[in-house]
């Protein structure tokens, strides 16, 4: 049999260039082969290590991250250990000096204008006592009572008076400072401006932290001396987080305003208290006042009944010890109802 032609070429001839062909790619791949195999294995394993420093690079900044919070962490707790610690040594000694507490009280004068004071007021109740027909003994006793406690009774009211009124205006002030600082005022000029146009005693307290800042003290200190002047817990709240945003960083807007929700909650909180005590401490006033009133009327209505309780030795001690248990029931209810939190 003949070939056959296709497209004018024989077909004996274009099956040999077709094997020639396969032969020829054939052969190119077998002597290829293990340069491709390298190259694929080069990029899988130039793959592998791209990745493993993508995921290195990611743990490390994890790591990184962890390890930032983590000393975060840690200056946080050593500075709220360290405040802790002041706060205690400053507790310890509950009664400040003279010169402090009338600071604290606002009253602007000498501890020697005090003393001062102190003498004529004694001399003062003493002559009041002696013109009204009491012993001499008795009118040197009302003196040195007047002379010691009288004053400083006043000075002890008019201090817890001037921290009611600082802490009535404070959460008002706090979220001043909390718009100041989002509006992009520095701490410094949000204190300015409370110093400024804030009531009393905030304005002069505040006064005292700019004028202290003036002087060359750093923020946080010039706050923590706010406790010092005015010795309640939320001035020690307030120079804690102003404390922790110096050394920590964070948002300070933020914190002042979770501050000014935990002082108003707190004020709540202590109102609803005083609400559900009135109750008890209204029932002690009465029982405390009970006995006075008894005898005040036995003494109008038959006074011989009741006069040998002041003349007789035995009925002075009897009230004497009385006195004593009163006031031991008094200051127990007290302690009772008076729940500090």
């Amino acid at each position: 049999m003949g070939a056959v032609k296709m497209f004018g070429i024989d077909s004996t001839v274009l099956m040999i260039i077709l094997l020639a062909a396969v032969s020829a790619g054939a052969l190119a791949y077998a002597v290829l082969f293990p340069s491709i195999e390298v190259q694929k294995k080069t990029d899988a394993r130039f793959n592998r290590v791209k990745v493993a420093e993508t995921d290195g690079n990611v743990v490390k900044a994890a790591r990184d991250r962890v390890n930032e919070a983590s000393k975060r962490k840690k200056s946080v707790q050593e500075s709220l250990k360290d405040l802790d610690a002041k706060q205690k040594s400053k507790a310890n000694h509950s009664s400040p000096p003279l010169k402090i507490a009338l600071q604290q009280a606002g009253w602007g004068i000498s501890v020697l204008q005090f003393y001062i004071a102190s003498v004529v007021a004694g001399v003062l109740f003493g002559l009041i006592s002696l013109v009204m027909g009491a012993a001499f003994y008795i009118a040197a006793g009302i003196v040195v009572v007047a002379g010691l406690g009288v004053p400083r009774w006043v000075l002890s009211f008019a201090r817890k008076r001037r921290f009611k009124n600082f802490m009535e205006e404070f959460p008002n002030a706090l979220d001043v400072m909390v718009r100041s600082i989002k509006s992009g005022l520095p701490i410094n000029d949000a204190l300015r401006l409370i110093a400024t146009d804030s009531q009393e005693p905030l304005r002069s307290e505040f006064r005292r932290i700019v004028e202290a800042q003036q002087m060359g003290l750093t923020v946080p200190e010039a706050c923590a001396r706010l406790h010092q002047n005015i010795p309640v817990p939320e001035t020690s709240f307030f120079a804690i987080v102003i404390a922790i945003q110096a050394q920590a960083g964070g948002n300070l807007s933020e914190a002042l305003g979770n501050l000014s929700r935990v002082l108003r909650d707190r004020r709540k909180m202590r109102g609803k208290i005083k609400a559900l005590s009135m109750e008890a401490k209204a029932s002690a006033a009465i029982i405390a006042s009970l006995p006075f009133i008894i005898v005040l009327l036995v003494y109008l209505t038959t006074p011989d009944y009741i006069t040998p309780l002041f003349t007789d030795p035995r009925g002075n001690m009897i009230l004497g010890a009385s006195m004593v248990w009163m006031l031991i029931g008094v200051m127990v209810m007290r302690n009772m109802v008076n729940i500090d939190i």
